[in-house]
């Protein structure tokens, strides 16, 4: 049974930092690329940052580019997100999400092209 646990979300002031985890069982974890998604309230969600197999290739939306980062460790098939400098406007719920295989451009940040999806962990900046 495939899982994606996320963890680390909590509430943290403007210019703070958090580090979302996202255990993964269930399937061969290093061959898929890895990625975070966000929601906001009444909005859209958006694909925030990749890592593709091995972690040879990372891609961010411009908006957190700069302050976040994105990891993964394949023996303890966990994937991590460190933000940094966070904003108001970083406040959503944060998901984890696997695709199959590499990833070669931001391209792969579409949401439909994810085939396994955690719950999601919410994260709050208060200014």
């Amino acid at each position: 049974q495939v899982q994606l646990v996320e963890s680390g979300g909590g509430s943290v002031q403007t210019g703070g930092s958090l580090r979302l985890s996202c255990a993964a069982s269930g399937y061969t974890y290093s061959s898929y690329s890895m990625a975070w998604f966000r929601q906001a309230p009444g909005k859209e969600r958006e694909g925030v940052t990749v890592i593709s197999t091995g972690g040879v290739r990372t891609y961010y939306a411009d908006s957190v580019k700069g302050r976040f980062t994105i990891s993964r460790d394949d023996v303890k098939k966990t994937l991590y997100l460190q933000m940094d400098s966070l904003k108001p406007e970083d406040t959503a719920m944060y998901y984890c999400a696997a695709l199959y295989g590499p990833c070669y451009s931001q391209s792969c940040l579409r949401e439909n092209s994810f085939v396994y999806w955690g719950q999601g962990t919410q994260v709050t900046v208060s200014s």
